[in-house]
Order: C-alpha cells, then sequence, then structure tokens
C-alpha cells in the first residue's frame, strides 16, 4: 500500500534570515527524507516547498513553526498543493 503523500507551501515571517534557518531546514529536511526547497524571500520572509509523506511533511511543518534556536517565528502561512512528486532532493534555493 502507498503512503499518502502530501505537498506545501509554506511562507515563514519573523525573525528567520541570517538565523541558519535555511541550513538547519536542509539538515531537518534531509533527515525527515522530505523533498523540496528552502529559500530567503526579498521581503525578510523564508519559504518552503515540502513534499513527502503527510506524517513527515506534518512533522516538518512543526518544526518550522519553531525554527532553529536563533529564530523567530511570529506567523506561517500553509498552503497546500497537489502532490507532483517533481523533487528528489531537498535544496536550498536563491533568494527570490
Amino acid at each position: 500500500m502507498n503512503e499518502l503523500k502530501k505537498r506545501v507551501r509554506l511562507k515563514i515571517t519573523g525573525r528567520v534570515q541570517g538565523v541558519f534557518f535555511r541550513s538547519e531546514t536542509l539538515r531537518t529536511a534531509r533527515y525527515l527524507n522530505i523533498a523540496g526547497w528552502v529559500r530567503n524571500c526579498s521581503d525578510g520572509s523564508v519559504e518552503a516547498l515540502l513534499e513527502g509523506p503527510t506524517e513527515k511533511v506534518d512533522r516538518m511543518i512543526d518544526w518550522c513553526r519553531r525554527g532553529p534556536s536563533l529564530a523567530n517565528v511570529t506567523s506561517i502561512n500553509i498552503s497546500e498543493e497537489p502532490c507532483r512528486g517533481q523533487y528528489n532532493d531537498f535544496t536550498i534555493h536563491q533568494t527570490e
């Protein structure tokens, strides 16, 4: 039986740049075996696209609500999207 998959796009605001948010997101996503990417946005937020087993994506969302120890997440906007399976790994993208 196939595992249920989930794909979400996150927009994370607060003190999330200059606090190792992207590198820690990369490390955590790879540990959870989630595909997608993370990047800084020009407005000071961080955007991430996560795709993988529903339970693991939910765990990753919970991690993003806190972020690394130096971060101060004030809000997180979550948009579900249809799963496409277009990523095999998790990477850091260029700033938007």
